[in-house]
């Protein structure tokens, strides 16, 4: 299966309802509409609606994650979502978020505050609809799981039989609970439910799994209402069901709804994920775009339960970017910096016509007042000068026979990796398991590349013809891999990083290798040489003060650049890659100062620097 395919829905046939009210109340039946006002409620689950203090209630959701939105925007994000009729927040948990190395949390700095966003949520009086994982999916780097579970060779994701694993999973459940607990609707929180997790039709079959994760969160004082979210035909195929749980189906309309009744029988099914947007990878022609005004209108005047997903996207800053490929590993996919998703919210939080749309739809004449728009700021262009050489701050190597992923060799999760060898000069160089970009340089001049994504405007192939490549009877070999994010989805979740085949020079393979690992880190960034000389060799980080002339959030335009990362003060937006179809990077304006504002950039192609220039939007038009 591709990602989320779930469009074929005659895999499910339509069963009549019998007279039964479907997820909060169904069409003409009244549904409660109380607040989150900070009193405990009772918020249960019944065939098959949704109640709220003895009352069918109707959830109205639009996802949003904490995780990619500047904290200092949550608040204008919560009531961009309430001004579109709303009345609860879904939001993702990323486990890889808080929780990079075994048993180091960090719950509270910068973005990673879930319960305060969640308690913002009450402020508003906005319900929440809380997915924690353990995996979430999302577009998201390896769906949230930490890839320091890839140390373990063999690892079994998602398995309770892994041990490792399971010990993971219990750690984490361990370290959140204490925070979730309180802000349960019968706390007198905003939290409806939980969800156990996140398309595991998808993966795998084992209910055993699914009731081992609910049972660690009832060991540690959450007692549930529980839910799931399915792809009808993954769920069609495999019905990995929690008995009891509210099930969520991923862009299903009112038939389909009510096709899989007798699937939960005691429980509501309702929309999971409604799409109002959808995502886009490098490569593409353009940004995706989707269109769900008459779904909408559906199931409002059925009164259906549903979540858009996304009601607003935000950005994945630094490398926190998925991918997504086939079953089988093939049609590698990275997700693009941005996560604008063609959203009713767009990246910068303004409304787009959609929004419009959807709030005549949900919201009507009673729908509350948007907020003031946040501010955008500019800058004039700036030319970055040549700074560091990647090459000069090298770490220390590790030696290795044979090459293997970063993550059990470097214990380094994204970044770049260098691999370096002095062999006999040859020809024809082979290199298999590109993880997922790699550039080749021979005696110091770059030869090539070779990627992982599949594009004719790449020219690239897994063989590299090195003739002419000089007259002495060695040549040093230095292959730069450069990685994307770990799969977030299907059956290939957990694809190690760097170079996990074979090289061939000439048909011999290459052992005994160098290995050098750059984590693009804050440690890394803050340790930068600079370079004395002016540097001809691709690998180069330039840099460039930038000064705002009007204060607010700015996209900065890379389109003259080849491919790479930008830091900004620091704080790393993320990727940007010269096939597109993303060419400006959102700063949100909470990173800049009114002074001088450092821009790094470090580019594996280019030797000369190019203008860098103030963009009004992420399709960089005017």
């Amino acid at each position: 299966m591709k990602r989320r395919e779930f469009i074929s829905f005659a895999l499910l046939s339509t069963l009549a309802l019998d007279g039964r009210v479907l997820a909060a109340g169904g069409q003409g039946t009244p549904v409660a509409t109380p607040l989150a006002d900070g009193k405990p409620h009772a918020f249960t689950l019944r065939a098959h609606d949704f109640v709220m203090d003895g009352q069918p209630f109707q959830i109205r959701s639009g996802e949003m994650h904490p995780a990619r939105i500047p904290r200092s925007y949550w608040h204008h994000r919560i009531r961009m979502a309430k001004a579109m009729g709303l009345n609860t927040i879904a939001l993702y948990i990323m486990w890889n978020q808080l929780e990079g190395e075994p048993g180091v949390f960090d719950l509270s700095s910068g973005n990673r505050d879930f319960a305060a966003f969640i308690q913002l949520c009450q402020a508003e009086g906005m319900w929440v609809y809380l997915r924690p994982g353990p995996y979430v999916c999302a577009e998201w780097d390896m769906g949230g799981l930490p890839a320091y579970l890839l140390r373990k060779p063999g690892v079994k994701l998602r398995d309770r039989h892994d041990a490792d694993y399971m010990a993971g999973v219990q750690r984490y459940i361990a370290a959140v609970a204490p925070k979730i607990a309180p802000l349960m609707a019968a706390a007198g929180g905003p939290v409806l439910m939980l969800q156990i997790e996140n398309e595991y039709s998808s993966f795998a079959a084992d209910v055993g799994y699914l009731e081992a994760v609910r049972d660690l969160w009832r060991s540690h004082g959450i007692d549930g209402p529980f839910s799931l979210s399915e792809t009808p035909p993954d769920f069609k195929r495999r019905h990995a069901y929690l008995p009891d749980a509210a099930l969520g189906l991923d862009g299903a309309e009112p038939p389909q709804l009510r096709a899989a009744l007798s699937s939960a029988p005691h429980a509501p099914v309702w929309v999971g994920e409604s799409y109002p947007g959808w995502l886009t990878h490098w490569g593409e022609r353009e940004f995706a775009r989707k269109s769900n005004a008459e779904v909408m209108r559906k199931l409002i005047a059925g009164g259906y339960s549903f979540n858009l997903y996304v009601v607003h996207g935000g950005t994945n800053f630094g490398l926190s970017a998925g991918a997504n490929a086939d079953d089988d590993g093939s049609n590698f996919q990275p997700v693009i910096t941005s996560y604008d998703y063609a959203a009713p919210i767009d990246e910068c939080g303004d409304p787009t016509p959609a929004y419009h749309a959807l709030r005549a739809i949900i919201g009507g004449a009673d729908a509350p007042a948007l907020p003031p728009p946040c501010p955008k700021g500019a800058f004039a262009d700036v030319l970055p000068a040549a700074y560091a050489s990647l090459w000069d701050n090298l770490p220390a190597p590790v030696s290795t026979h044979v090459p293997a992923g970063n993550e059990a060799l470097l214990r380094q999760n994204q970044g770049i990796v260098v691999y370096r060898k002095t062999v006999k000069r040859g020809h024809a160089l082979h290199i298999d398991g590109v993880r997922d970009y790699a550039v080749v340089h021979v005696d110091q001049n770059e030869r090539g590349h070779i990627s992982r994504v599949r594009d004719p405007r790449l020219h690239s192939s897994p063989t590299l013809h090195l003739a002419h490549a000089g007259q002495q009877d060695a040549m040093q070999l230095e292959i730069l891999v450069d990685s994307f994010g770990h799969i977030n989805f299907g059956p290939q979740v957990g694809d190690a990083k760097g170079l996990v085949g074979s090289v061939q020079l000439d048909g011999t393979a290459l052992r005994d290798w160098q290995v050098y690992g750059l984590p693009l880190d804050e440690a890394f960034i803050a340790g930068l040489k600079p370079t004395l000389a002016q540097p001809a060799r691709p690998g180069l980080f330039f840099k460039a003060n930038m000064r705002l002339h009007r204060q607010g959030d700015v996209y900065i335009d890379l389109r003259a650049w080849n491919k790479g990362y930008v830091w900004v003060n620091g704080h790393l937006l993320g990727r940007y890659w010269h096939i597109g179809p993303q060419q400006c990077l959102y700063c949100p304006a909470e990173w800049l100062s009114d002074g001088d504002n450092q821009i790094l950039i470090l580019d594996l192609h280019q030797t000369t620097a190019a203008p860098v220039r103030c963009a009004s939007n992420l399709a960089g038009t005017a």
